[in-house]
């Protein structure tokens, strides 16, 4: 049995342009560059800012946090599986390779305290908040 995509439109042709734009840069660039391009979420709450990366299949050695001069910078490796065990794939749409992410975080962060933990595919690193200082004056009138 032969597993074929459903597309009632030519597959060759997109049908976004956005999938245009992927197909070009995937068929042009994709094996050369060998990089992907992970999902990145950014929270914030009262006390902390929260950074989630979704790279499923990367081991958590394979990591590397950086945080210089107010520079977070996220990198790592998702490599591909070897073992095929005379598998034939028809279709292989998981990206493969190196990535880096990095952003510039704000001053209100405790850098000493940036903790990072990897669960169920989810790099979540935590960046905590330093407690806000209300400086009050009174001033008196002369």
């Amino acid at each position: 049995m032969k597993l074929v995509r459903n597309n009632q439109l030519d597959p060759q042709l997109p049908v976004t342009f956005s999938g245009m734009l992927d197909r070009f840069f995937n068929d042009s660039f994709g094996s050369a560059l060998r990089q992907f391009n992970p999902a990145v979420d950014i929270a914030e709450d009262e006390k902390s800012y929260e950074i989630h990366v979704a790279v499923p299949g990367v081991k958590k050695q394979d990591f590397k946090i950086d945080l210089l001069d107010g520079k977070l910078t996220i990198s790592g490796e998702r490599k591909m599986e070897e073992k095929k065990e005379g598998k034939n794939f028809h279709s292989v749409q998981t990206q493969f390779g190196s990535f880096v992410k990095s952003f510039f975080i704000p001053e209100d962060v405790k850098e000493n305290e940036v903790e990072a933990s990897y669960e169920d595919g989810l790099l979540k690193i935590t960046l905590p908040k330093k407690e806000k200082v209300v400086k009050r004056a009174s001033i008196e009138v002369k």
